[in-house]
């Protein structure tokens, strides 16, 4: 639940010994209300938009070192968060209709708004993927392994989308490192390890793909595909080591 902008006070200090000066300042803050006692908070840009690292803050905290700034944020971020929705919707629309040139324009303007955006960037490299621009590709990838925004759980349907076209596109090194992040994050994401080990047998590294499909199962032991695809792994694994004997 978005909650709105709260502004916090901070003691800034300059200069030194007799010219030493204390002076306050407001930072901006976007908050969010994930349970009773906990809430979200993430500093807001330039253009007012929240972006960056998130953090947590409980209630009291919240309450005692925060202060809401309604107007703030009625003025100045809903009207640019609205500005933005449209922007990403108008983009979806361009690239479910095929229109890549006009899908990337319309994604690249919100990355001027906010450079960290999830959607835009995954949608960017979908995009690179399938105009096979291997070096935009490459450049939109290293926003997206250092932005742990895309990851979050809101994202899932977005970024596992994404790994597969990767996978898809031919880019099993780079689905590889994709896939890596998004574990390390999220270990106990079984689909995560299936689509590890999708990218494990394109590359012929059998060993590896039967140790994520193992994994996913673990995790999930009614997953089907997993199950249906490590069946085929291992005969494949059986039949390589009777050929080597």
């Amino acid at each position: 639940m978005i909650l709105g902008v709260y502004a916090k006070k901070c003691d800034q200090t300059s200069g030194f010994g007799g010219t030493r000066q204390t002076s306050q300042h407001k930072t901006y803050w976007f908050v969010r209300r994930l349970d009773d006692d906990t809430y979200e908070i993430q500093p807001l840009n330039n253009n007012h938009l929240p972006s960056g690292v998130t953090a947590t803050v409980s209630k009291r905290i919240l309450m005692t070192e925060y202060v809401p700034e309604v107007d703030y944020y009625e003025r100045r971020t809903l009207p640019v968060l609205q500005s933005l929705q449209r922007k990403l919707d108008r983009g979806e629309e361009l690239f479910h209709a095929k229109e890549l040139a006009a899908s990337e324009a319309e994604f690249v303007k919100i990355l001027y708004l906010d450079a960290q955006n999830p959607q835009a960037n995954l949608r960017l490299g979908d995009i690179y993927c399938q105009k096979k621009d291997y070096q935009r590709l490459k450049k939109v990838l290293g926003r997206i392994l250092n932005n742990d925004r895309v990851f979050a759980e809101g994202e899932r349907h977005r970024f596992n989308e994404f790994g597969v076209n990767l996978r898809k596109g031919g880019h099993l090194i780079e689905a590889l490192e994709y896939y890596s992040k998004a574990i390390a994050i999220n270990a106990e994401d079984e689909h995560l390890h299936f689509n590890v080990a999708r990218v494990f047998w394109e590359m012929n590294e059998k060993t590896d793909c039967r140790k994520h499909l193992e994994t996913a199962l673990r995790i999930n032991p009614a997953f089907e595909e997993a199950q249906t695809f490590l069946i085929f792994c291992r005969k494949h694994l059986d039949a390589d080591t009777a050929a080597s004997a």
